[in-house]
């Protein structure tokens, strides 16, 4: 088993959003854990990914090359409605904060030296907005919405899981897709959710632009 890590790091305020919100307080909550640290599903970062693979795999020339491509991403992300047989070889963790961070604010919780709202409160903050009448200039009647949003600059960490060693190609198309994801969670045509991700390899060492070199290698070798 190979494990890499994907690093992301919040260059904005960030909504994990779950799809619901906390009556009489928030409309739309982040994703968080029992111990009140945000997190974001690695089903959600692997869709986020494939995403973005697919965009600039279509913007590839010749035709045999997004070929190429094309089945490159389907083995490391497999096909809708994926089979044991065609499902991806790799699986995305969910992206948290350190874990030496979490051990120790959970043991703080376990001594009931901090609660878990206490710890959701000091990694996020709640904003406000609301829709505004072009005609009159004030704001729209029953349009206040407020969302819980994650703080920038933190970064959080996925692991990214394969059985075996991934080819170099592999890795590259990662690489690509890792360095093209700039904007994650709710609200991010809005402002909100732009983020720098990075690859690095079980050291800990940035392979990012490694890989994404070799990308274009292989481009104008299959081309």
């Amino acid at each position: 088993m190979t494990i890499y890590k994907l690093k992301i790091t919040l260059l904005s305020d960030t909504t994990f959003g779950r799809g619901d919100g906390v009556a009489g307080l928030i409309d739309q909550e982040v994703e968080h854990d029992a111990y009140g640290f945000p997190y974001l599903r690695g089903r959600t970062l692997k869709g986020l990914l494939s995403e973005e693979s697919d965009n600039l795999i279509g913007v590839l020339l010749p035709t045999d090359v997004c070929y190429y491509w094309e089945n490159i991403a389907c083995t490391l992300f497999g096909v809708p409605g994926s089979s044991l047989q065609t499902m991806g070889i790799m699986h995305v963790g969910d992206a948290c904060l350190p874990e030496d961070l979490r051990t120790a604010v959970a043991w703080q919780i376990k001594n009931e030296e901090l609660t878990n709202n206490q710890v959701l409160d000091s990694l996020t903050t709640i904003r406000r907005q609301t829709a505004i009448n072009s005609q009159i200039g004030v704001a729209d009647e029953g349009s206040l919405r407020s969302f819980r949003v994650v703080i920038r600059q933190l970064e959080f960490q996925a692991n990214l899981i394969f059985e075996t060693q991934p080819s170099h190609e592999i890795l590259s198309l990662l690489a690509a897709s890792i360095l093209a994801l700039r904007r994650i969670g709710s609200g991010r045509n809005r402002g909100r959710g732009h983020v720098k991700c990075t690859l690095h390899d079980t050291s800990g060492k940035d392979i990012t632009h490694d890989y994404l070199n070799l990308f274009g290698k292989v481009e104008e070798k299959v081309g």
